[in-house]
C-alpha cells in the first residue's frame, strides 16, 4: 500500500469491528488489516477470534482480539477503552455484530435479544467509541443494516424493526457528530453467504436469487467489506448519513411500478 494516494489508504488508521469472527465482520477485518490499518476484532467467543487474527498476521496484518458481548452494557465501555488504550486512539469503527432470531410477532423474548444486539449494541459501541474517535479529527462509523431496513419479511419482525433502527440511528447521529468530522453512515446487505444464512438450502437460495435478485446470485461477505472499506477512506470525508444498498440490485426491482 506504499504507492496508494493518501486519500485512499487507511494505512496506520486504527479500527475496531465487532462481530469479526464470521460473515462481513470477519472480511472488514481481514480487508482492513491488509490494507494496512490496525484491527481490533471483536466478537464472543475468543476461539473463532484467535483464527481470524492468526489469518490476519500470517498474512502480515496487524490485528488483536477481544472478547465482547455487544449486549452487555458494561463491558462495551470497558473493552472500547481497552482497544483505544492500547492502540493510542481509534480512528475507525465498524459495527457488523448481529443476531437474527425468527418468531412469530410477539415473541418477546425474540424481541429483547434482537434489539439489545442489533441497536442497543450498536447504539452502545458508538457512544463508547466517541470520545476516541473525536480525537482522531476524521472518525469514521460504519453500522451494518439490511435490506431489511428498508423493507420487511414475515417472521423476523424483530430483526426488521431493529435494522429499520439502525438506520435511523446512523442518520441522527451523522447529523450530531458532523461537526467534529466524525462520519457515519450504514450498510445495507442484500442476500449474502454469511452464518445467518447458512441455514437456507442451496436450492432454496438458487431459488430466490434467481426470481430476486438481478444479478442471480448471493453475494460475498468479501464485496460488503469492500464497500465497508470505501466509506471509511480519508476521500470519504463529505460523505455521512447514508445507507449504501448492496444486494445484487433487489431492492431497484422490487421498486419497479406495478
Amino acid at each position: 500500500m506504499s504507492g496508494a494516494h493518501p486519500l485512499r489508504s487507511v494505512a496506520g488508521k486504527r479500527a475496531l469491528v465487532t462481530g469479526a469472527a464470521s460473515g462481513i465482520g470477519r472480511a472488514t477485518a481481514l480487508l482492513l488489516a491488509a490494507e494496512g490499518a490496525q484491527v481490533a476484532a471483536l466478537d464472543l467467543a475468543a476461539a473463532p477470534l484467535d483464527a481470524v487474527v492468526a489469518e490476519a498476521t500470517a498474512a502480515g496484518g496487524a490485528m488483536r482480539a477481544w472478547p465482547l458481548d455487544v449486549a452487555d452494557g458494561a463491558a462495551v465501555g470497558r473493552v472500547v477503552d481497552a482497544v483505544a488504550t492500547a492502540f493510542g486512539g481509534l480512528d475507525i469503527v465498524v459495527n457488523c455484530a448481529g443476531t437474527s432470531l425468527p418468531a412469530a410477532f410477539g415473541d418477546e423474548d425474540a424481541w429483547q435479544r434482537t434489539l439489545a444486539i442489533n441497536l442497543t449494541g450498536t447504539m452502545r459501541v458508538c457512544a463508547a467509541a466517541l470520545p476516541h474517535l473525536s480525537k482522531s479529527g476524521a472518525g469514521r462509523i460504519v453500522n451494518t443494516a439490511s435490506t431489511e431496513g428498508l423493507g420487511a419479511t414475515p417472521l423476523i419482525s424483530a430483526y426488521t424493526a431493529s435494522k429499520h433502527g439502525v438506520i435511523g440511528l446512523t442518520k441522527s447521529l451523522a447529523v450530531e457528530v458532523a461537526a467534529r468530522g466524525i462520519t457515519v453512515n450504514a450498510v445495507c446487505p442484500g442476500p449474502v453467504r454469511t452464518g445467518m444464512t447458512a441455514i437456507i438450502p442451496e436450492d432454496a437460495k438458487d431459488k430466490f436469487a434467481r426470481r430476486k435478485v438481478p444479478m442471480k446470485r448471493y453475494g460475498e461477505p468479501e464485496e460488503l467489506a469492500h464497500m465497508i472499506l470505501s466509506l471509511v477512506l480519508p476521500a470519504a470525508s463529505f460523505v455521512t448519513g447514508t445507507t449504501l444498498v448492496v444486494d445484487g440490485g433487489m431492492t431497484a426491482l422490487n421498486a419497479k411500478p406495478l
